[in-house]
């Protein structure tokens, strides 16, 4: 502790404790996640409350190793314990940042909900913002005279590497691939004991890894193939689960990423599965749910053109879509019929 005091010195911070925490200084390992409250202010006469995590619903979330972009931050926070409150007095070049940082904070927190931004998008965005600064007269402030900042910190909650379900972003691609194949198993029970709503989740999570797998590898190659097909039971499932949930456009959304072609990639490799047997009889349904009777009477007879075998199965679905046809023109008709009564 004392050590990681004195380099903190060095480095031109200096640290006061305000409240002492609870047991030994954790180990801070890679992967460790921090939950903690800050308040930065200026080190004017007036302490000029700049940020505060407090007035957010949610506290502050760092793992260590994952290269924050207020370097400051992770290393003042390895030197406190659990539920310490502690006061951090950081020269100006370790702040530099600050300005930029707090900005995407004020946007991911809410706060100034109504604060308008006038931004652009790339280069032309970049000059607008050299001409119109940050958009907070606080922040541009800070930018036009750099200074030294006060951080109070607060650790809420520290765990573990192991203790806690990674968000994908903060996961490794092994820790990604392990993640996938559990991910389905769960929901695979969950789906089992009727609870839909938290089936999909599962399904939908496995499908951001995939999607994650996906993006860094070349369409048409064979790993993108492979993951593409390993997607394909994950569509499938979240979409019986929101037929289940009667969310029906969502589970047509899917179903149909199963099914359609790449428009720009029609004799390539990279066409999807239009003639998925599965996939058609559940966007059928899905269609007679949402009550898109043309479209469900289209999956559902190519469907029996791709497997006769499944024509009972599709003349039960078609009958509830004629039996919900007729009871529709019957309503309508009473309708009408009121009308002009």
């Amino acid at each position: 502790m004392t050590d990681l005091i004195a380099k903190l010195y060095e480095q031109g911070i200096a640290k006061k404790l305000l409240g002492c925490g609870k047991g030994d200084l954790p180990e801070y390992a890679d992967g460790t996640k921090i939950f903690f409250h800050y308040r930065t202010t200026k080190c004017d006469d007036e302490k000029t409350v700049i940020d505060d995590s407090r007035k957010h619903e949610k506290p502050m979330e760092l793992i260590i190793g994952k290269k924050f972009k207020l370097e400051v931050w992770e290393d003042c926070l390895k030197t406190m314990r659990d539920k310490e409150r502690a006061l951090f007095i950081a020269d100006t070049k370790h702040v530099m940042s600050y300005p930029h940082i707090s900005k995407s904070l004020r946007g991911i927190f809410g706060k100034d909900k109504n604060h308008e931004h006038h931004e652009g998008g790339h280069c032309c965005g970049m000059m607008a913002m050299a001409e119109q600064g940050l958009g907070y007269p606080d922040l541009d402030d800070l930018v036009k005279n750099p200074q030294p900042l006060e951080f109070t910190l607060e650790i809420l909650n520290v765990q573990k590497p192991n203790d806690y379900e990674k968000d994908a972003w903060a996961m490794s691609e092994e820790e990604r691939t392990d993640r996938i194949p559990v991910l389905k198993e769960e929901g695979n029970a969950l789906y089992a004991q009727k609870k839909y709503g938290e089936a999909a989740e599962k399904y939908g999570e496995a499908l951001g890894l995939l999607e994650q797998k996906v993006l860094k590898e070349k369409p048409g190659d064979t790993e993108w193939e492979k993951l593409e097909d390993m997607k394909k039971p994950f569509l499938l499932n979240f979409s019986q689960c929101k037929i289940n949930l009667q969310e029906y456009y969502p589970a047509i959304e899917h179903l149909s990423t199963v099914l359609k072609r790449d428009p720009e990639h029609l004799s390539t490799v990279l066409k999807r599965d239009p003639d998925n047997v599965k996939a058609l009889f559940r966007r059928g349904r899905a269609h007679v749910g949402a009550w898109n009777p043309e479209e469900a009477r289209e999956d559902f007879n190519r469907v029996v053109e791709l497997d006769s075998t499944l024509s009972g199965a599709v003349k039960k679905e078609i009958k509830i879509l004629d039996d919900k046809q007729k009871l529709k023109d019957e309503n309508d008709k009473q309708k009408l019929k009121g009308l002009f009564s």
